[in-house]
């Protein structure tokens, strides 16, 4: 029996001082002996059939196989064990209750830590258990055992939960959004054939933050992720800027691609305006947020299965046509000398080019953070981390040279009218390709709008549960999702979309925008920070027990630092436009930081309550 529970789970918590039957059931240790992690006396002795044996624990092993209890003394045994006194509970001692209905088995033995000769007189096989025990073990389908998760509870939570191939596929594609299709186009402008060190340099550090990130969230799985690892590792005010920061960016990153998906289907239907297809966007992906963490993980699955489609044609096309061996196709490998040089802009672009290039990376790390919620957490974080560093080199390093060497970098359409992946499948002749890319530019703009909702939703839900947002922002439904923050992040996404196409000249949504697009270095700079702060603090068997370690510790996480500095330096000694970006988000820091004392007094106050 207490072998199945095992493998069931376990229940809700129980209130404090009392312990249920489901725990005798299990054999667990009252909440002062699990603290120790020894068996206190009364379990050490060999079980007891009935509450009037109780006194008699210290009788031997053999005495105690011999007692079998009547039917009368189950029934006794079993109400006695589930009215344990509350004093005993607290100070971890067994009740006389508690050591009748408890049944050792072998599972019991591993699991209470007791020492070699403790745990021969708790193992029992199933035959020895006596009618007590087994009345014990057993609860009517009317009243299941407090405590245990029954079979159906199990199956419902986990049909909830996240399976592998939803992790797998959000780790693969769910970072493929509009920025990459169109956005990319922009960067090659700038940079020309050199952007490809550009997505190279910004790759590396989402790669080593990845790496440091999965280091964490490995040893310790939890929903928002770096927000926790920070609060735990720097302090709460870490936490409060690192889990706002990210719900800002995420907030603007939903309205534009809601924009983005609502300008699509606009020019398939002309007749209807484009705000309408945005908040029709919103509202459906609002409702598949809103019933399961599942039902987000299939929409997304999908969603992402096409732009990897998308991605995979256009790579094995691209190289086809770059060599010449494709029809009416030229070799074509010059053009990344060709045309003024490999950087005809200078090198300074390329340092440049790399924050917007982390704009398209960013959302790699909702894949550590969905990986909290499936069925298998560990493994789900060594899935996304493991395929960080070639997914980066295939779909973005690769697409972007496929790209530079394909056409001219000079000779580029305006991404704003056709994007420069649009382009090159017009280049191919393939039948409809236009409308395909526009299909899947659609699908990526859904793809990323979904993900956003996501994470926004349990980054703000996150915040709340530690008492750093609002408290009814974490209020969950059955199937476990906030339906409150995600709600509370539509409605963000509604208010810009609605300010972009009433007053699209105000500058309010560029300035949404541009003051979130530092976020992701802010975010990659305190993930390194957390993961070398966690490490010192760890004990070396700690350290030595880690599934997932970040190589060269800490140099790597300091280099990780220093680029994050350096690119921001760039930014601010190059063209306008950068220097725009820096200063917005800058601001946007300092507003979340001002209301950070607000927020400590806060935590000061529940703390004293509490105490």
């Amino acid at each position: 029996m207490a072998d199945r529970i095992t493998e069931q789970g376990q229940g809700s918590p129980d209130t404090p001082g009392e312990a249920t039957s489901g725990e005798a059931a299990a054999g667990k240790t009252t909440p002062g002996a699990a603290t120790e992690g020894t068996a206190i006396p009364a379990e050490a002795t060999a079980r007891t059939a009935n509450p009037a044996e109780a006194p008699a624990s210290q009788a031997g092993p053999a005495e105690a196989a011999e007692r079998t209890a009547t039917p009368d003394e189950a029934t006794a045994s079993k109400t006695a064990a589930d009215k344990t006194a509350p004093s005993s509970a607290t100070e971890g001692k067994a009740t006389p209750a508690e050591t009748t209905a408890r049944t050792a088995s072998p599972a019991e033995t591993h699991a209470s830590n007791a020492a070699p000769s403790k745990a021969a007189e708790r193992t029992a096989t199933p035959g020895d258990a006596t009618p007590s025990e087994a009345a014990a073990d057993k609860a009517s389908p009317a009243e299941p055992t407090a405590g245990a998760t029954t079979t159906s509870e199990t199956t419902t939570t986990n049909s909830k939960k996240l399976r592998s191939r939803h992790i797998t596929m959000i780790a693969l594609g769910g970072i493929i959004g509009a920025s990459l299709f169109v956005g990319s186009g922009n960067v090659v402008r700038a940079v020309g054939p050199a952007a490809v060190i550009s997505y190279l340099i910004g790759g590396l550090l989402v790669f080593l933050a990845m790496r440091m990130l999965g280091e964490m969230a490995a040893a310790r799985p939890a929903i928002g992720s770096f927000m926790e690892y920070a609060r735990v590792g720097l302090g709460e005010w870490a936490g409060y800027l690192v889990g706002w920061l990210y719900w800002y960016y995420w907030i603007g990153v939903i309205a534009f691609e809601a924009v983005v998906g609502g300008s699509v289907l606009g020019g398939w239907f002309p007749a209807v305006p484009q705000w309408v297809f945005s908040v029709l966007l919103l509202l459906f992906f609002t409702t598949t947020n809103l019933v399961s963490a599942r039902s987000f993980g299939e929409v997304e699955y999908w969603l992402a299965s096409i732009k990897v489609a998308a991605i995979i044609v256009f790579l094995a096309v691209g190289t086809l046509f770059a060599f010449g061996l494709w029809p009416k196709a030229n070799f074509s490998i010059p053009n990344l000398w060709q045309h003024g040089g490999f950087a005809p802009n200078g090198w300074w672009p390329i340092l440049s080019g790399v924050a917007i290039v982390i704009f398209s990376y960013f959302g790699t790390e909702i894949a550590v953070m969905a990986a909290a919620e499936s069925e298998d957490p560990a493994k789900g974080v060594r899935q996304a981390v493991s395929t960080v560093i070639w997914r980066i080199l295939l779909f973005f390093v690769g697409g972007v040279l496929l790209i530079v060497t394909i056409v001219p970098w000079n000779q580029l359409p305006n991404p704003k009218q056709e994007g420069p992946f649009a382009h090159a499948f017009t280049l191919f002749g393939l039948p409809g390709a236009g409308l395909v890319m526009n299909a899947v530019v659609l699908t990526a703009a859904c793809s990323v709008l979904n993900s956003g909702l996501y994470s926004a939703g349990r980054m703000f839900s996150a915040l709340a549960e530690k008492r750093l947002a609002p408290r009814a922002v974490a209020k969950k439904s059955k199937s476990g999702v906030p339906v409150v923050a995600v709600v509370a992040c539509t409605i963000g996404g509604y208010i810009a979309v609605f300010v972009n196409f009433v007053a699209p000249d105000s500058g309010i949504f560029d300035f949404i925008m541009n003051s979130a697009g530092l976020v992701a270095l802010f975010v990659y700079s305190f993930i390194a920070c957390t993961q070398m702060r966690m490490r010192q603090k760890m004990t070396p068997e700690e350290r030595a027990g880690l599934k997932l370690k970040m190589w060269l510790h800490p140099w790597l996480g300091i280099l990780t630092v220093l680029g994050v500095v350096a690119i921001i330096v760039v930014m601010l000694l190059t063209d306008d436009s950068a220097r725009t970006q820096v200063w917005t988000s800058i601001v946007s820091l300092a507003v979340i930081a001002l209301f950070w004392p607000l927020v400590r007094r806060g935590l000061r106050k529940s703390a004293a309550k509490e105490s």
